[in-house]
Parts: C-alpha cells; structure tokens; sequence
C-alpha cells in the first residue's frame, strides 16, 4: 500500500494528524508530557487493511474488543511478510471462554473486571509462552451491563492478579458514563489508580478517554487514550 496513492490512507493520516494535536495540546494544558500517553488505535468493524494502514503511518498499538474479529485481524498481520510487528489491546468486555483466545495474541488486556477471570487468562498466556499484561476495569457508574469491577473490590481482584504468573498487572480502565460528566468520572478513576499503586507500584497505567472525551482524561491523568472514530470515522460499512 503506497500512502501517496491511497486515499484512504491520506484521510486517517490526516485524520491521525488531528488526534495527535489534540492530545499534544492536551497535554500542555494539564502540564504534562505527550510522550507520557500511548494512543491504541481501535480498529474494531473496519478493515484489516486499515490496521496495515496505521502500521504504515508508524502506528503500533492496535485495539479490538470482539475476539473473533480481534484473532482473525492478529493471524493476517502475522502472516505478512515480514510480520507486521502491532501490540495488539484487547479492550472489549472479557469473556471466560474466550479468555485463551485472547491471551495468544493481546499483548495488553484492558478489561478484566471479575476474579473468574484471572486463572483461565493466566492458563492462555502459559499455554501461550508468553506474558500478557492487564487492567482491571473499573466501573464508574455501577451499571453492571457495561461491565467494571467496584472501586471496593479492586484490592482483591489486583492481588488475585499480581499472583497470576505470567500475567503482569498494570493498571486500571474505564469508559466514561453515558451523559455524565467525564473530568468527574475520570477523576473518581484517578483516585482508584493511586490506591492501586500504593500496593502494586507497577501499576500505573490509566486507560480512559476516547475519540470524544480525550481531553478530560489526560487532565485527570490517563496514560492511555482508545481511539477509534476520530481515526478511522464512523461508517466502517463504507469503507474499502
């Protein structure tokens, strides 16, 4: 794919441009470095071939959150010649029996938000022969469909995982409450990160914010931004 042919690869490079101003000025806003956030490029219900597209623009950190779509985009990057070299996120709702599937080609899991989770994700990444590191979801508006373990059962669930070898605890996730306001959600996720670290040093990660809401997470800390549709758009069905 040749970036000065394609047409679809100038708009999300244009489109990447944008993001990448928007969290540059995020930054100098809340006083903070830009290399301190890792943007995942979520590129769930579009192409393979834009995810080779954002590995052209010399993006690594890809994000799905169904496993089947997840596996199937990992297996064709893999197959490449040479690989594509992506850090694959899995960043959907974890379910139990897809908890193998996952661990063979996540480099990061962002959503473990219950205990029984913890032993059949540790079983994928041995059966594996490799390390997968992991956040817990935390839910910031207690609605159980959206997924999220309690602010109160973090502790229990970060030491079930610190002890799940090889799996590499890392932090804290969240996604921002429908027609809430998200500097004050993400701001209740910053106070759960630091009460996280001050028993799991090493986990300092913060994944939050999103194409629209960005902004308030790296003020209330994020290390790690989701973007999907200020990157890719929003009609994948249209896309070639």
């Amino acid at each position: 794919m040749n970036p000065a042919g394609d047409p679809r690869t100038r708009e999300i490079a244009t489109r990447l441009h944008d993001v990448r101003n928007r969290i540059a000025a995020a930054c100098v806003a809340a006083a903070r470095d830009p290399s301190q956030i890792t943007m995942v490029a979520v590129t769930k219900s579009f192409p393979v071939q834009d995810a080779r597209r954002l590995v052209e623009l010399r993006i690594r950190d890809l994000g799905e959150n169904r496993d089947q779509e997840a596996s199937g985009k990992a297996a064709e990057l893999a197959a490449d010649t040479p690989p594509t070299d992506v850090r694959w996120h899995f960043v959907g709702r974890l379910q139990r029996n897809k908890c193998r599937s996952v661990a063979s080609y996540a480099s990061v899991v962002h959503a473990v938000d219950r205990a029984e989770l913890v032993e059949p994700l540790a079983a994928g990444a041995r059966r594996a022969g490799r390390a997968v590191e992991v956040l817990i979801q935390v839910t910031l508006d207690g609605d159980p469909a959206r997924g999220g373990a309690l602010p109160g059962d973090v502790p229990a669930l970060a030491d079930a995982l610190a002890a799940a070898e090889p799996l590499r605890l890392r932090g804290v996730m969240a996604v921002a409450p429908l027609d809430a306001d998200p500097d004050a959600a993400f701001a209740r996720l910053a106070e759960t990160a630091a009460a996280l670290r001050a028993d799991h040093p090493d986990a300092a990660a913060i994944s939050a914010g999103m194409s629209g809401d960005l902004e308030a997470a790296i003020r209330n800390g994020a290390t790690h931004v989701r973007i999907g549709t200020a990157l890719l758009g929003g009609r994948a069905s249209m896309v070639r």
